[in-house]
């Protein structure tokens, strides 16, 4: 018996890379799956619904069971007719993992409004559209349900380049966090991920291309994490960011630092003299990158 026997799970983004990982592993543990995918390219330009089809196809060919949507998630309409994709198709849902995604990679001086906005509406409104009514329909129909929000090392750490990128996906962490403190009250578990690997959107970044890909960095490899976060493996676990990637499995947190609590007003020059206390020591943070 799979871990997600009975269960139904609605994957976004998933005719290529990631999803698509995430949409053949859940179906091989027994999930009933939505396959949405627009089908655009990588910029978020142009739509073709068979990138969906064809791991539906795949799927199906192996005895799971899929269906294709090709609903855009930055809309109110595409996130409810993704959740009506699965009700009609499976009547429930028990898993949505939000991981469409596009991206305008620039310098912030040479990013355009078109490509902030474009970016910002996939990555965070598209989270808002696509979770909104999967959300109420778990909390309406007494469903613990598990939500998975995609965020990434780029928005967490910052990157070069990656201004309106990593501002989204900065804003998911916050997202989440409070998804996670209100869904307490429904049984409604919610995670965060941060994936590093090698797919169609991350293949041409410096120091990946022309190299072959690290076997770990490839979605099959993070995927399992990922069943980990909506199966019963993972107990009653909410309101955590994942990072998964060839490095390994990790909990990704924001810290503070022990700072200092004046017991009256205080100046400037008492933050430099307390700076001991309000910044972490250097040497004993983690590097990323």
């Amino acid at each position: 018996m799979g871990l997600l026997e009975g269960k139904v799970a609605i994957v976004t983004g998933a005719g290529n890379g990631l999803g698509e990982a995430y949409a053949k592993l859940f179906a091989r543990e027994g999930a009933a799956v939505v396959v949405n995918d627009l089908g655009g390219a990588r910029d978020g330009t142009g739509a073709d619904v068979s990138a969906a089809q064809k791991v539906v196809n795949a799927i199906v060919a192996e005895g799971g069971r899929a269906v294709a949507n090709g609903d855009d998630v930055s809309t109110v309409a595409g996130g409810e007719n993704i959740l009506k994709s699965a009700l009609d198709a499976f009547g429930r849902v028990d898993v949505l993992i939000s991981n469409a995604g596009i991206l305008r990679d620039k310098t912030f001086a040479n990013t355009s409004e078109a490509d902030w906005d474009a970016v910002v509406k996939v990555h965070l409104k598209g989270a808002y559209c696509v979770t909104l009514p999967v959300w109420k329909w778990m909390k309406d129909n007494a469903v613990k349900g598990v939500i998975v929000q995609t965020s990434s090392t780029s928005g967490l750490f910052g990157n070069f380049g990656q201004a309106n990128y990593g501002a989204a996906k900065a804003a998911l962490y916050g997202f989440m966090r409070v998804l996670s403190i209100e869904g307490r009250k429904y049984g409604i578990r919610v995670w965060g991920l941060a994936p590093g690997a090698y797919t169609r959107l991350t293949s041409d970044l410096p120091g990946l291309r022309d190299r072959e890909p690290d076997p770990l960095s490839l979605p099959d490899a993070i995927a399992p994490a990922v069943l980990y976060m909506v199966s019963d493996l993972s107990g009653d676990r909410t309101g955590i960011m994942l990072g998964v990637s060839q490095r390994g499995v990790r909990e990704i947190r924001m810290l503070q630092a022990p700072g200092f609590a004046p017991k009256g007003p205080w100046t400037a020059q008492d933050v430099a003299d307390h700076a001991k206390d309000v910044f972490f020591d250097q040497e004993s943070v983690t590097a990323i990158g």
